[in-house]
């Protein structure tokens, strides 16, 4: 496990206790141990409201730390009532081109082992932010998700590697030590369909538009943008993602650390298909909260419903791989 640290036990109603075998009370199905999670599913359609955490967490250079760190604070938010959870991009060791290949892992392995024991003691879908993966030799910024029983639901490699040269403010190149990942990830829950992104990946509007094509309702950017494009472009481009798509998107940051050698913006991030934003960290360590309002997104799409207008006879977007 990751460590000892205060139960993720919560009330579970209607089940008055937590069930030994899958059964039905009224309208909802309580699993149990063995079953895909202990938490509430709802029978025939999806539930209409969840609640979505952002873990905004304080990265050192001492992975043991971070990762314990981590699970703390994914616990803390099951408590507070979070369903799905996410970390920050490169979550269990410093951002940077040289501390890659030190850091990296292969799926499975030490960090990603520990979340799926966190996920199915917290019984919560965790986005497990990003860690360097390595495999056959290759280096990849890899975010691996699991379910509520700990499983392994998807690993999504992120697509487009951070090579940007801003004369007097920064130069950075993913391309150095990383490779581009080549297909698209997204997993269902009881709630709705989530698409994953990493950090550079939200610039790009195409994998967005892809993600809504295939249904999704909420997508989730583990990010780490810095103290030039931060207060530039991190709001604008999730306002810009939601709005182009009228889904919910979410960033999760590490928090800053001003002595480190690339200093993340921070400033976790919920966005509604409205453009609101609707919840929002600074710039320390913290778990933003935010209730996912699947009712609102509807309403919205049959308000203004851009895609049954669009023209589809004069331009299209589409993938070319499943």
């Amino acid at each position: 496990m990751c460590g000892p640290a205060p139960s993720c036990a919560r009330p579970r109603p209607p089940c008055a206790a937590p069930p030994r075998a899958v059964r039905r009370v009224g309208r909802w199905v309580c699993a149990g141990p063995g079953r895909a999670a202990p938490h509430m599913l709802p029978r025939g359609r999806a539930m209409a409201t969840f609640r979505l955490a952002l873990i905004q967490l304080q990265v050192s250079s001492i992975k043991s730390e971070n990762l314990a760190r981590a699970c703390g604070l994914v616990r803390e938010a099951a408590r507070q009532g979070a369903k799905v959870v996410s970390l920050p991009e490169c979550f269990n060791s410093p951002y940077g081109t040289k501390y890659f290949p030190e850091y990296a892992e292969k799926i499975p392995g030490e960090s990603t082992q520990k979340l799926s024991e966190v996920a199915k003691e917290c019984s919560v879908y965790l986005i497990g932010g990003s860690i360097p993966e390595e495999d056959a030799g290759k280096l990849y910024n890899t975010c691996a998700v699991f379910g509520p029983d700990g499983t392994l639901l998807v690993k999504y490699r992120k697509l487009h590697l951070f090579d940007i040269d801003i004369p007097g403010k920064i130069t950075f190149h993913e391309s150095k030590t990383l490779t581009p990942g080549d297909s698209f990830s997204t997993f269902d829950t009881p709630y709705c369909r989530v698409g994953l992104g990493i950090c550079y990946d939200m610039r790009f509007a195409e994998l967005a538009q892809i993600y809504a094509q295939r249904g999704c309702q909420l997508l989730v950017y583990p990010a780490a943008f810095n103290m030039t494009t931060g207060p530039a472009h991190w709001e604008l481009l999730q306002r810009g993602r939601a709005v182009d798509n009228q889904l919910y998107v979410a960033t999760a940051s590490p928090a800053r650390d001003e002595q480190a050698s690339y200093v993340a913006w921070g400033h976790s991030t919920v966005v509604s298909p409205w453009g609101e934003v609707v919840a929002k960290a600074g710039a320390e360590e913290t778990v933003v909260y935010s209730d996912i309002d699947l009712k609102k997104l509807a309403e919205i799409r049959q308000q203004i419903p851009i895609f049954s207008q669009k023209r589809s006879d004069l331009y299209a977007v589409e993938a070319k791989k499943p």
